[in-house]
């Protein structure tokens, strides 16, 4: 896929709402080979996915033998948004906690003094993170109103040529 393509689906209307939401499911292949998904928190920054996790998270050891990943934002509702992102994983160690952290915990529900004791708890558990940052090389937006998953388009292009047929 070109960049500009990317760039087309990740500027729709849809595809900004989801880049906006709180959680993603990153999707790679443990070292045992099988494969993982996992809900974590992210932000974009307008060209990359950031997530951060803890210096000992067994992703780690698993995205380092294979970075490559992918993503996928949804919504809970009828019919479902879905942002659907392929990428190769870069890992950063970072001394302390990413700004990126603070800002994609932002958007939970928490009263100030939450907050507050959140973050305090965040400084006194973390020394370092590991920025997660992926950025696109692929990207699908269904929306069933102007996009449908690729295997439903293909089924309705056959129904119209049996109908014309």
């Amino acid at each position: 896929m070109h960049p500009n393509e990317i760039t087309e689906v990740l500027n729709r209307p849809f595809s900004r709402e989801l880049l906006a939401r709180d959680l993603t499911r990153l999707a790679y292949v443990a070292q045992d080979g099988t494969p993982r998904s996992v809900p974590i928190a992210f932000t974009w920054n307008g060209s990359e996915i950031v997530m951060c996790t803890s210096t000992n998270a067994p992703k780690l050891a698993s995205l380092r033998a294979n970075p490559m990943v992918a993503l996928t934002i949804d919504t809970e509702v009828h019919p479902p948004k879905i942002l659907l992102i392929r990428g190769r994983a870069e890992l950063d160690v970072v001394d302390g906690i990413p700004e990126e952290y603070l800002q994609m915990n932002g958007s939970y529900e928490m009263t100030p003094e939450q907050r507050v004791e959140w973050e305090a708890e965040v400084h006194s558990l973390y020394d370092s993170m590991v920025r997660i940052v992926v950025t696109p090389t692929w990207a699908k937006l269904i929306d069933f109103e102007t996009t449908l998953p690729t295997a439903v388009e293909e089924l309705i292009r056959r129904r119209a040529e049996r109908q014309h047929a």
